[in-house]
């Protein structure tokens, strides 16, 4: 299969999107932060999502003063489960703990794992690298109270959407340098690069969702210092090596500016010798993850993820 293939779009996506909860969505870059924050919130406020065992908020020890966190317990096993530590998405300026509810609950009944949604700190009041510190504080914390926890510290993993991918991204390249040791990073259609100029930018400046305008405006909240999309801690594509990072499940939309650079990632890390698993939907577009209750091609892909990532975790020590 091609890996950026677009074929027409879902039927049902292209519905939802004349008359569904999504229709007439305003152009994130055409808000004000505050203004783009309020939407956010009305669209994508918590739902319901799959019942766990237990669902708690906390507050951890951050760098720069609490970091809010949400813990899905997934139903008891005979095995302590996997633990993931998530990155919502919204370009690092928009997103909440509520607004990636309904994700989490669905990653945490599927794949079997607890799930540590973490509330960082937004741009542009708190610009690179303000959110990838407060991810980092909860991924050592998920790893250094496994047992509090009752999750298996040997399959602790990072997963992200969107902007959060990218920084799920970030936070496995520096997990790889401070020899801390990740099962997995699931990364959907994350964003990786300061570059407007791959083929998807060109072919899908207008998406549905997510446009080429947006991810401009978003970019320019979270790096406004241009000369920082250079690290790549902020830019994870920008990486010079990709070897010795962890077994990758990357889920791209084939109607979505951001799936050549979901695709460039996938391909580097086969390249440096990384297991990688790239989950394609060539007829949906940015977000659908979140749109299970409502697209069945969506939730067969939401299928087709978790499986991935759990087979992974299966396979871990």
């Amino acid at each position: 299969m091609d890996e950026e293939a677009t074929a027409e779009l879902d039927p049902q996506l292209a519905d939802l999107l004349r008359n569904g909860r999504v229709a007439d969505l305003p152009a994130w870059h055409e808000l004000s932060v505050s203004e783009a924050r309020r939407v956010e919130d009305e669209v994508f406020a918590a739902g319901d999502g799959p019942t766990l065992e237990r669902v708690r908020d906390r507050r951890l020890e951050g760098p720069d003063g609490d970091v809010p966190v949400r813990i899905y317990r997934p139903d008891p096993t005979t095995r302590p489960p996997p633990a993931l530590v998530f990155c919502h998405g919204g370009g690092w300026v928009l997103g909440t703990l509520d607004s990636a509810d309904d994700l989490c609950r669905e990653f945490a009944a599927r794949i079997g794992a607890v799930v540590i949604s973490v509330d960082y700190r937004l741009a542009p009041e708190h610009p690179f690298p303000a959110a990838l510190e407060d991810a980092w504080a909860a991924l050592e914390w998920a790893r250094d109270n496994a047992d509090r926890l009752d999750v298996d510290p040997d399959r602790l993993g990072v997963a992200g959407t969107s902007a959060g991918g990218g920084l799920a991204a970030a936070l496995a390249l520096r997990a790889r340098e401070r020899d801390v040791s990740l099962a997995v990073q699931l990364l959907c259609y994350p964003m990786l690069d300061r570059d407007f100029e791959r083929s998807s930018y060109c072919d899908h400046a207008e998406a549905p969702l997510l446009s080429r305008a947006d991810v401009a405006w978003f970019w320019d909240q979270y790096v406004p210092e241009r000369a920082d999309t250079e690290d790549p801690l902020a830019a994870p594509l920008r990486a010079e090596s990709l070897a010795g990072c962890p077994p990758a499940v990357i889920a791209t939309a084939g109607h979505d500016v951001l799936r050549s650079e979901g695709v460039a990632y996938a391909d580097r890390l086969r390249t440096a010798g990384v297991e990688t698993r790239h989950c394609h939907s060539p007829s949906l577009a940015h977000g659908f993850l979140s749109l299970t209750d409502e697209l069945d091609r969506a939730d067969a892909a939401m299928d087709d993820v978790t499986d991935a990532v759990g087979s992974l975790l299966d396979r871990a020590p």
